[in-house]
């Protein structure tokens, strides 16, 4: 499955996004800012 990584300082956005995302067989992981962000990336 693709993965997907979303970067947003809103939960409320990530929320969405992440519901959308996963309903259309996406592996979605979030991050609240750049930093968390780019661990994330780098991590994977």
């Amino acid at each position: 499955m693709p993965n997907i990584l979303i970067i947003d300082d809103e939960k409320a956005i990530r929320n969405v996004l992440k519901e959308i995302l996963a309903n259309e067989g996406f592996v979605v992981e979030e991050a609240t800012d750049g930093e968390e962000g780019w661990k994330k990336f780098s991590a994977a």
